[in-house]
C-alpha cells in the first residue's frame, strides 16, 4: 500500500501547523487507499546544511542526516504542511530538503499551506525546489487563510472547501505516487546493482 508522509514544515512556537497537520492526517487517514504518518520537524533538529559534499554524491557522514534519510526513505509521497513566512516558505523546511536527495527522487508531492494570503507563495517556492529534487508536484493544494480560517486566530475551523480541496489533492497524490511506482523500483534496483 503506498505510504505517505505528511511533514510538519514549521518548528516554531505556537505554531499553527500542528492543528493543520492534525486535520490532514485526520482526513487521511479515513481514506483506504494509503497509509498516512506524521513527520514533525521538531523531532528532527537538523542543524544549517553542514554537509561537505552536496548529497547527490552519496549517503552523509554525519548521523543526523544519515537518521533523517532513513526516516524519509520509506515513504512513497508526501504531503508538505508549510506556513508562509515572509513571502516564503520556513528556512527549517527548506533546510530540510536540502539535506537529502535520493530520497526525494521520483515520489510524489502535494501541498497544505497557511498564511495571510493562504501561504500560496511558499507553495509557489517548494514547487520550484520540489522539482528540482526529482519529486513531481501535484497540481491541486489546500490554501488556509490565517485571517479567516482561524476562530480567534488560534483554532483552525476547517471548512467544506477545505475538505473539499484536501480530498482532491489527495487523490492525486495517490495516483501519481501508483504511477511512478515503476520508476522508485527501478531506481532501488539500479542502486543495489551498483
Amino acid at each position: 500500500m503506498t505510504k505517505i508522509g505528511i511533514i510538519l514544515g514549521s518548528t516554531r512556537p505556537n505554531r499553527k501547523g500542528e492543528q493543520v497537520a492534525k486535520w490532514v492526517l485526520d482526513t487521511a487517514a479515513r481514506r483506504g487507499d494509503a497509509e498516512f504518518e506524521l513527520i514533525d520537524l521538531r523531532d528532527h533538529p537538523l542543524p544549517h546544511l553542514d554537509e561537505a559534499m552536496p548529497p547527490m554524491f552519496g549517503p552523509s557522514v554525519n548521523a543526523h542526516t544519515r537518521a533523517w534519510a532513513e526516516r524519509i526513505a520509506p515513504f512513497d509521497a508526501f504531503m508538505l504542511v508549510t506556513p508562509e513566512y515572509n513571502g516564503g516558505m520556513p528556512g527549517v523546511l527548506k533546510n530540510a530538503l536540502d539535506h537529502l536527495l535520493a530520497e526525494w527522487v521520483n515520489k510524489a508531492v502535494g501541498f497544505v499551506s497557511y498564511g495571510v494570503n493562504g501561504g500560496a507563495r511558499a507553495v509557489v517556492q517548494l514547487r520550484t525546489v520540489c522539482s528540482t529534487l526529482g519529486m513531481a508536484d501535484v497540481g491541486y493544494q489546500v490554501s488556509i487563510s490565517v485571517l479567516t480560517d482561524f476562530e480567534n486566530h488560534t483554532t483552525f475551523t476547517p471548512r467544506d472547501h477545505h475538505a473539499a480541496a484536501l480530498d482532491k489533492t489527495l487523490d492525486q497524490l495517490i495516483a501519481w505516487s501508483t504511477a511512478l511506482a515503476p520508476l522508485r523500483a527501478g531506481a532501488e534496483t539500479t542502486l543495489v546493482n551498483s
